[in-house]
């Protein structure tokens, strides 16, 4: 069995790269907000309800504990999963993600990459961004784990290429 090679060589398309850490981190930023706000209008709504109900329904808020996490996964997986392979966030900065060997992100995938984040950042707190300074593909330990590359998308490659 011969191990797949990887589609994006950063010697001979910087382009793809170029950034993309930074962007990375940003995007993070935009898709923590994506998150948060349904999740903010939930609690809002219950307490809201409660109060109305003479605090009967601020039972509900145990009911919506486990969503904050139910919803980060269904987002990352739909986001991640979509044509574009990109969260929000992600194509807001002008980023996609991809199999190391080329091939789009699906549901799983971007799934379980959103889990795998969420614990090494649990563990390892900031120096997950470390790692990307050192290779020059620019990938995080959970994509290492995953076998994924983030990458400028096409339009911004284009716009790279031309400004070169």
């Amino acid at each position: 069995m011969d191990p797949k090679p990887y589609a994006y060589d950063p010697l001979v398309n910087p382009e793809l790269f170029d950034g993309v850490l930074a962007r990375r981190v940003i995007a993070f930023l935009i898709d923590l907000v994506m998150i948060g706000i349904p999740i903010a209008l939930g609690y809002l709504f219950i307490f809201l309800f409660g109060l109305i109900t003479l605090g009967v329904g601020w039972m509900l808020f145990w009911f919506l504990s486990p969503v904050p996490l139910l919803w980060a996964i269904a987002y990352y997986g739909w986001s991640l999963g979509s044509p574009s392979s990109a969260t929000l966030g992600m194509r807001v900065m002008e980023l996609q993600m991809r199999t190391s060997h080329g091939e789009p992100c699906y549901f799983l995938l971007g799934a379980v990459h959103a889990i795998l984040y969420w614990a090494t950042v649990s563990f390892l707190s900031p120096f997950i961004l470390l790692v990307g300074l050192f290779n020059d593909r620019r990938r995080l330990l959970h994509d290492f784990l995953i076998g994924t590359v983030v990458i400028n998308n096409p339009r911004r490659v284009q716009s790279l290429r031309a400004a070169e």
